[in-house]
């Protein structure tokens, strides 16, 4: 499990610059990313309606 200052250090928000500055490389991204749990169960899936079958009346 990875502590909460190791997943600040690789947030998206700041990878890129942390990867310029060498503090971090990719190697070690992608180490860390094999690493996380598999959160594929926890997926909801939905559906988006499209203008046709809209309830909506235009008045």
């Amino acid at each position: 499990m990875t502590t909460r200052d190791e997943s600040k250090l690789y947030d998206v928000r700041t990878l890129e610059r942390r990867m310029r500055r060498g503090v971090i490389n990719k190697k070690d991204f992608e180490k860390y990313l094999k690493a996380l749990p598999d959160c594929s169960a926890n997926v909801a899936y939905g559906s988006v309606r499209d203008d046709e079958t809209d309830d909506r009346r235009d008045d």
